[in-house]
């Protein structure tokens, strides 16, 4: 059995530096979190492990200084978290910063929002919290929903993969011809370099193992672009949840990693698919159904 990485997989800068100012914050000071700092079950156990609380309204907290996560958050949840006489350190990943200031510069040239994103996810929260007239989009028919503007301005979550998100404004600027659409590209870098290189991966391989948080967009966008080129992929937390008869002798195995995802992780699953390796199942003469296991 034959594995090879992804040549991007694994934290972005972002990520890091709110981790870095988490634990270094958390050596002075008692600190709560407000949310999950990263969609990454194990770096939030190693953070309480280190002292850190994990808050998901401000409302709960009981420590002085309270940290934003990497998410970002709207100035009026800041405004509001400062009113409760809390120091507020802000974690945000500055391309996230650049998100809001893209959209915020939109909305003062008078374009209508569109942000193409999940409804529900923290990030598209925080970016819409401010506005008084938005949309969200991430589908066909959430454009096919919209009402005719004369002028829209669309960026994107940071996570979204580009290609989708120049499909989707290639729909609305074929829904409203005469409407003037202004899309700013706010994707950012280390997701294209991760879904790039995901899709060069699981072109070369029989079997992908994409790694990540099970609350992660960007690791849920990688399964399903792996999904689209290799028949077998499996999307796992950590090393304990592979299985050796997911993969046979003569597989060739791509591992990729969504953004949260430490390097510890990453060489644990690299080690135990060594070890199966070892053991691996024979070649089948025919080929055998896989489920998929992908989250919606």
């Amino acid at each position: 059995m034959k594995i090879i990485h992804a040549e991007h997989l694994g934290m972005c800068f972002g990520v890091k530096d709110a981790i870095a100012l988490a634990l270094e914050t958390a050596q002075n000071e008692p600190l709560t979190i407000l949310g999950d700092l990263v969609h990454n079950d194990t770096v939030l156990a190693d953070l309480r492990a280190k002292g850190v609380r994990i808050k998901q309204s401000a409302a709960e907290v009981t420590t002085q200084t309270v940290m934003v996560t990497a998410h970002g958050a709207s100035d009026r949840k800041l405004e509001e978290t400062r009113k409760l006489g809390l120091n507020v350190l802000e974690a945000t990943c500055p391309l996230v910063h650049l998100a809001h200031r893209s959209l915020a510069k939109l909305v003062y040239e008078g374009f209508h929002p569109v942000i193409i994103g999940k409804h529900d996810h923290v990030e598209v929260r925080g970016m819409t919290e401010d506005l008084d007239a938005f949309d969200i989009v991430l589908s066909e028919e959430d454009i096919a929903k919209l009402a005719e503007k004369t002028k829209f301005g669309v960026i994107s979550q940071t996570t979204q993969p580009i290609e989708k998100v120049r499909h989707l404004v290639q729909l609305m600027r074929n829904r409203f011809p005469d409407s003037e659409i202004r899309f700013v590209d706010t994707v950012c870098q280390p997701t294209k370099q991760r879904q790039s290189a995901a899709v060069e991966l699981a072109q070369k391989c029989d079997a992908v193992v994409v790694i990540g948080g099970a609350h992660s967009n960007n690791t849920h966008e990688l399964v399903k672009t792996c999904s689209r080129h290799c028949a077998r992929v499996h999307h796992v937390q950590t090393a304990d949840e592979l299985r050796a008869e997911w993969f046979f002798e003569n597989d060739t195995v791509g591992i990729t990693a969504g953004t949260s995802t430490p390097d510890s992780i990453i060489t644990a699953v690299d080690q135990r698919l060594r070890e199966f390796a070892f053991t691996s199942n024979p070649q089948p003469h025919q080929e055998p159904h896989y489920e998929l296991r992908q989250m919606d």
